[in-house]
């Protein structure tokens, strides 16, 4: 087993991860992680940990690592966009078809107050895209 073991494991958090250095060459044979730093995906900053000094390669390593980690929270962001539209689909669905009085008056006014927050958001944003738009072709 030891041999199918990556040299460094990555616990995700809230804005970033650990990194530890596996370590499998003890006396005991057993599998120990040693933190090695802190990164934060949102400002790019990487924290050594303790008196550990990050090598150029763990540090090159790492950055590799945000750079995925960043692209794969950007494709899950969009996915659940396109998750959420389903799901606009199916509770429109469920209104019209399947939803009580006691089930649309539970709903209705979070439903409504949500939808309206997120249709002035996406016509402001387009409104500022058209006009730098229409800036940038002058």
């Amino acid at each position: 087993m030891p041999a199918d073991l990556p040299e460094y494991y990555f616990r995700i958090r809230d804005n970033g991860a650990v990194v530890f250095k596996v370590d499998t060459e003890n006396r005991q044979r057993r599998i120990e992680l040693d933190e090695i730093a802190t990164i934060n995906i949102r400002n790019g900053n990487i924290k050594p940990h303790g008196d550990h000094e990050l090598t150029p390669d763990e540090r090159a390593m790492i950055r590799d690592w945000m750079e995925r980690r960043s692209r794969d929270l950007a494709r899950r962001d969009i996915e659940d966009i396109h998750r959420a539209m389903d799901h606009l689909n199916l509770t429109a669905q469920w209104a019209q078809s399947r939803a009580t009085d006691a089930d649309l008056e539970e709903v209705t006014d979070s439903l409504l107050l949500a939808m309206h927050d997120l249709r002035s958001v996406l016509v402001k944003r387009k409104a500022d895209r058209l006009a730098r738009a229409a800036k940038a072709a002058e």
